[in-house]
């Protein structure tokens, strides 16, 4: 993935090694690889002091994983990431997203915050086209969590996946990679693991969420015990949600991390050399990470989806049967001439295709 280094984020401020490094004159392509190369390598400290957060990885090939637990809505955790990444001066940096959610990575601050805010109609339609009916909208409810956030904490959440791509640009040779799993594929099998009973109280709960919420406790939220204290309480509430959502991603980021962790190749002699890499992840993965980190994992099995039930057709069915009835009642009213126009529009005719049941 390409680098931007001209991000408009706020910055944690330069260090005295963040100035790029001068050739000298007449230097072939070779010799300026090597050049660099050799830079990072004097920058690289071999036992960095890492903040509390960091937890370190290895592998039977001598790689090194540097994982950086995050707050999503924490200054703090963007000054941990930038300090890891100018530390260790990694070969790939590894971060909690996916390509569905890697627009975030070039938005300022202030779009951020205006588009976390703003959950308008287009929104939903996006989510529920992507998406399907009951993962669109459950993706809209927790948006609405999210925007609950940030509206308390006046601040955008990502800052340290920003932050990640920012720093990871002034590493030579740093390569950038997304981590998680396509969120399309969480929510589908969030849904599916959830009972009709379980969806209308999650649902529910999401829905009237006002609790405020400061700026302490994200902070908190980067202390274990307190974070595996709340996962308790949820797994007790929503097994299943928390197998998909947290436990399942756990396995896909431990994957793609270990992926990441293969040994590089030197550029200038093609030599095999065991790989540095910082992980940027959520405080609530790093332990189901280091649980799973020499276990074999399956990951065809996370990625399946499951097709939708006759139930789920019928229940799609009746909501769409509704909608299409109040049309055809405002078409009635309007006259036959406004009602040819609006079974020609685009939406309504996606309407009808999708009321077509599924194979047997």
């Amino acid at each position: 993935m390409d680098q931007d280094n001209n991000s408009e984020d706020e910055s944690i401020g330069p260090s005295e090694d963040d100035a790029p490094p001068r050739f000298p004159l007449g230097l072939s392509d070779s010799e300026a690889v090597e050049v660099l190369w050799q830079v990072r390598a004097q920058r690289r400290q071999a036992d960095p002091d890492l903040p509390d957060t960091v937890t370190r990885l290895t592998t039977p090939e001598g790689s090194i994983v540097y994982l950086v637990g995050t707050a999503h809505f924490s200054d703090s955790s963007k000054k941990d990431v930038a300090t890891t990444i100018r530390a260790v001066q990694p070969d790939v940096v590894v971060v909690e997203l996916c390509q569905y959610r890697v627009s975030m990575l070039k938005m300022d601050e202030k779009t951020l915050l205006k588009e976390a805010k703003d959950i308008n109609l287009e929104k939903v339609q996006q989510a529920i086209k992507q998406n399907g009916v009951m993962s669109g909208l459950m993706q809209i409810l927790l948006l609405k969590v999210s925007a609950h956030i940030t509206e308390q904490l006046g601040m955008a959440p990502g800052g340290e996946f920003r932050e990640a791509f920012k720093e990871a640009g002034k590493v030579p040779f740093c390569k950038f990679h997304l981590g998680d799993r396509p969120i399309p594929v969480t929510f589908k099998r969030a849904i599916a693991a959830l009972s009709l009973w379980q969806k209308a109280r999650l649902a529910w709960g999401l829905c009237f969420l006002s609790d405020p919420i400061s700026k302490e406790d994200v902070e908190k939220c980067k202390q274990k015990d307190l974070l595996e204290q709340t996962m308790s309480e949820m797994i007790g509430e929503f097994p299943a949600l928390h197998r998909t959502i947290v436990a399942e991603r756990d396995i896909y980021l431990t994957h793609t991390l270990r992926q990441a962790a293969r040994c590089v190749e030197a550029p200038h002699n093609a030599q095999k050399v065991p790989a540095v890499v910082v992980g940027v992840v959520g405080m609530g993965h790093v332990p189901g990470i280091e649980k799973n980190w020499d276990k074999e994992l399956n990951i065809h099995e996370i990625m399946s989806v499951a097709p939708p039930s006759r139930f789920g057709w019928v229940l799609r069915t009746v909501l769409k049967g509704a909608v299409l009835g109040a049309l055809g009642y405002a078409c009635y009213r309007a006259g036959g001439g406004v009602g040819r126009v609006l079974l020609s529009l685009p939406a309504v005719q996606s309407l009808l295709e999708n009321l077509r049941p599924p194979p047997a």
